[in-house]
């Protein structure tokens, strides 16, 4: 099965199903007879600009926002993001690094990566830390208090 049409099928499935774990869909997926491992899931889960979401019954699950990758992210959708997965932030040179609850640094690096606030050019992300690359005259320590503002933190 080529990938885009992998991908179509997870959308789908997250449109009609409370998925709240990227096994979940590998084993859906494995009912309909795609073979997928949950890394490859997982790349395709952030290609679609899935974000976890609170479900029914207060639990997290796979949604993916209407919002165009390609489009900016607006303010409010920043603030909410961070606010809502941002744990702790802190800053070396022109470094900003973000805790996250575990699994959902990706949501806030595909954020701000949407958003492009002032002083930073990109994000790395893993399972719970964002790494914010912060432009020389910004400083990491401004846009670290910044995004410490935005988070609620500040």
């Amino acid at each position: 099965m080529a990938k885009n049409q992998r991908q179509y099928r997870i959308a789908k499935l997250i449109a009609q199903l409370p998925i709240g774990a990227q096994q979940q869909i590998v084993d859906l997926l494995a009912e309909e007879g795609i073979s997928a491992t949950q890394a490859t899931v997982s790349r395709d889960l952030d290609e679609l600009g899935a974000i976890k979401v609170k479900g029914p019954g207060g639990n997290s699950v796979y949604a993916i926002p209407e919002l165009p990758r390609d489009q900016v992210a607006t303010d409010g959708y920043l603030r909410r993001v961070m606010a809502e997965w941002v744990v702790d932030v802190v800053s070396s040179g022109s470094l900003v690094m973000l805790k996250t609850p575990p699994g959902c640094a990706h949501v806030v690096a595909s954020a701000l990566d949407r958003a492009r606030p002032d002083g930073v050019l990109g994000t790395v992300a893993g399972d719970d830390t964002v790494l914010v690359l912060t432009a020389e005259d910004q400083g990491g320590q401004r846009v670290a208090n910044e995004l410490a503002a935005i988070s609620g933190l500040a």
